[in-house]
């Protein structure tokens, strides 16, 4: 046996030891591995933050698929696995949403959606950057387009970041106008 009764510390080491640590994403990253790696642990004190990083490192997190009920306000508004209080509610008592006791927050609920909003910001800016460097660079390797076409493509250019917020709403791709081109033999 690992250890007898009343005896805490065992008299031998480890027998079977592993060469190189666990990966859970060993075979190529799951969607659901990746979610749960992405995953921000807000509103939890220290303890349950390192469980839950635990289950998220040794593949054993699963997250919910339909939210779970509130312990403290009874609504279905707890939408994070393992956890029993609701974020309003955590936020209002002050205590942490996995274990419900008045701990320490080690990351504060609100703190990380600044942090997005901002990342957000700059993904669209930078998609919309990167899709004109795209398309002025598949100009300037064509010899077919004169100046007047390249200004109207750029006109054109314009809408492209107001209409890809649109166009992922919607997810309808708009074909461009053909008969704008002008086409030399």
């Amino acid at each position: 046996m690992s250890s007898q009764k009343g005896n805490i510390s065992r008299s031998r080491p480890q027998k079977h030891k592993n060469v190189t640590a666990f990966k859970n994403d060993k075979y190529g990253a799951t969607v659901q591995v990746k979610k749960a790696i992405a995953k921000v642990h807000d509103g939890l004190c220290q303890h349950c933050k390192g469980v839950l990083e635990w289950k998220v490192k040794y593949s054993k997190y699963k997250p919910l698929t339909q939210p779970k009920k509130c312990v403290k306000c009874s609504q279905k508004t707890v939408k994070d696995a393992y956890h029993i209080v609701c974020k309003p509610c955590s936020l209002q008592l002050e205590i942490c949403c996995k274990c419900g006791k008045k701990e320490e927050i080690v990351i504060p609920v609100n703190s990380h959606l600044e942090t997005t909003d901002q990342e957000d910001d700059d993904q669209k800016t930078r998609k919309c950057r990167r899709g004109r460097k795209d398309e002025d660079d598949s100009n300037s390797d064509d010899d077919d387009y004169n100046d007047a076409d390249s200004l109207d493509d750029d006109n054109d250019e314009d809408l492209d970041c107001s209409s890809e917020s649109e166009v992922t709403k919607n997810k309808s791709f708009v074909l461009p106008d053909v008969n704008l081109l002008d086409i030399k033999d």
